[in-house]
């Protein structure tokens, strides 16, 4: 059976690709910092990919192969810098990364920085160099310098009791594309490691959710359990991300191993 081919135009922008379709955006994470991984993630049908060089092996130069590598298929790639910093952000941008999801933003005046850096003054505080970036195909894009902010946008992340106490004025900040909730460093924020279905932490995350909603910006949501995933959609998200390639390779590859590998008696072959 032919995998479904979804009808988004990545170079067409966050955007665009959100006005695409009548429902939610699906996505998985790229950790792995291979171009092949992302290749082969770009042709599974679901409508984005979030790129991490925030808790992966990445360079700009994996980076780069990663986004020559998912560029042609219909799938939105969006790259996760490491931190909020606008030299990072230059740098990634001028190799054609077009949809950046910022890390930490945890307040207004953070998340007005991340919109400044993705726009040339003076709007913004981006350098120039054009000519010799992948971004303007090498000055051979007619009026990149004037068309760009066209086809770049900034979504900031909401993981911190800080950044949800200041969701209404992050919320108003001109520029931004969209906000992406993260439940693990929420629930660290919150005093509860790693219980990202903690009441209190879905509390936070439906919250964020509805001012979102109510203030007509896209909202996203980290979420690998399917119930919890549901529920915010059911909430308002309009994008989501529901798995990884390294845990889906993890998990599948655990269980050919619990269905092949025999325990010796006494023995646990839990993996690592």
């Amino acid at each position: 059976m032919p995998i479904p081919v979804s009808p988004i135009d990545p170079d067409a922008g966050f955007a665009a690709a959100l006005g695409s379709h009548s429902r939610p955006l699906a996505g998985m994470w790229v950790c792995s910092g291979s171009p092949l991984i992302a290749e082969l993630c770009a042709g599974s049908g679901l409508d984005w990919l979030l790129i991490d060089a925030e808790h992966t092996p990445n360079s700009l130069e994996s980076l780069l192969a990663q986004l020559q590598a998912v560029h042609g298929y219909p799938i939105l790639p969006v790259v996760r810098p490491p931190v909020l910093d606008p030299v990072i952000i230059k740098q990634y941008l001028d190799i054609g990364a077009q949809t950046l999801l910022v890390p930490m933003v945890d307040t207004a005046e953070l998340a007005d920085l991340a919109v400044r850096s993705v726009h040339y003054p003076p709007r913004g505080i981006r350098g120039v160099g054009s000519a010799l970036a992948r971004a303007s195909r090498w000055n051979r894009t007619d009026d990149y310098l004037a068309t760009a902010a066209s086809r770049i946008s900034v979504i900031v992340q909401i993981e911190s009791v800080a950044a949800v106490e200041n969701i209404d004025s992050i919320l108003a900040v001109d520029g931004i594309a969209g906000i992406f909730l993260g439940p693990s460093d929420l629930a660290a924020s919150m005093g509860v490691l790693g219980q990202q279905d903690h009441p209190d932490v879905i509390a936070a995350v439906e919250r964020c959710i509805a001012a979102a909603v109510a203030a007509g910006v896209p909202a996203g949501v980290n979420a690998f359990a399917e119930p919890l995933a549901r529920r915010y959609l059911s909430a308002g998200a309009s994008f989501i991300l529901v798995g990884a390639d390294v845990a889906l390779l993890a998990r599948a590859s655990e269980g050919l191993a619990a269905k092949y590998v025999s325990a010796e008696p006494d023995e646990n072959r839990a993996s690592y």
